[in-house]
């Protein structure tokens, strides 16, 4: 069965460029553009995802306002994606320089397996 992924952005394009990436790698992917959308598909099917990313174009207070709604309601790993002068988010299971897809799929592919192991620490890869 695919893993489930919900994928939050505040950029169109990224949701559809994320989207496609990950559906060719294998997954289920529910995109939410928007804290709002974000909220409501963590409420309505939060218990089914596997992994939570949170796109670059979150605003940081926004990511840690989804990381702690997330923390309560959607017991799943969140990986945060970063500009490249950000540093980790603070919640997240991982966070990770968005600039390269195949540095973005290879994250995902080990956060998924390690949550197979067991749930890992924060990480910045």
């Amino acid at each position: 069965m695919a893993k489930r992924v919900l994928s939050i952005s505040y950029d169109q394009s990224l949701l559809l460029t994320r989207r496609f990436l990950l559906e060719q790698a294998g997954f289920q992917v529910i995109s939410a553009e928007g804290f709002v959308e974000a909220i409501e598909k963590c409420d309505a099917e939060g218990r089914e995802f596997d992994l939570i990313i949170l796109g670059q174009t979150i605003p940081r207070k926004d990511k840690e306002r989804i990381i702690a709604h997330t923390q309560e309601r959607c017991p799943s790993l969140v990986l945060a994606l970063l500009k490249s002068d950000e540093s980790p988010v603070q919640g997240a299971d991982y966070s990770v320089e968005a600039s390269d897809p195949n540095v973005f799929l290879a994250t995902v592919r080990r956060m998924i397996e390690a949550e197979n192991q067991s749930r890992p620490t924060q990480k910045a890869f």
